[in-house]
């Protein structure tokens, strides 16, 4: 349904902007499964896609996507519906609870502090020269360190 949206020419959509839980240095966004397919789908039919989370996510300790770490669900969860098997326990399942859109799909990452983009000599981010950038423009101090998960 959201790739027909983005694909109407009147009065569709002009952008598309989603919820993150994690952006690394590159601007690489973990978040939901289902993200990176909104993305691909955005740049195809020439949508800008945004992602907007809190400052808070963003971890300028891993320099790309290849670092995060993806939480995979139980395969029982697609081999079964509502208790009933509906595919074979022997069958291999890949059930990821997230995935990783690219920062090259991305046209800017939405926070409090103001919006980063990537840069326009070389396509990429740098989400730790922004978050520093923009605490010093906003007058910002560090904020306390996020929760991780466990």
């Amino acid at each position: 349904m959201a790739s027909a949206l983005m694909n109407v020419t009147e009065g569709g959509i002009h952008a598309c902007v989603v919820g993150a839980d994690r952006v690394v240095v590159n601007g690489d966004t973990a978040n939901k499964i289902g993200t990176y397919q909104l993305a691909i789908a955005a740049k195809h039919h020439g949508v800008p896609f945004f992602v907007a989370l809190d400052t808070t996510g963003i971890d300028v300790n891993t320099p790309t996507g290849a670092g995060i770490p993806i939480e995979e669900r139980a395969a029982q969860e697609l081999r079964a519906i509502a208790g009933v098997q509906v595919a074979p326990e022997a069958i291999n399942v890949w059930n990821p609870a997230f995935d990783v859109t690219p920062g090259s799909l991305i046209a800017g990452i939405i926070t409090e502090l103001g919006v980063a983009y990537p840069d326009p000599a070389t396509g990429e981010y740098d989400m730790a020269k922004f978050l520093a950038d923009a605490r010093q423009a906003n007058g910002a101090s560090e904020p306390p360190a996020k929760k991780q998960k466990k």
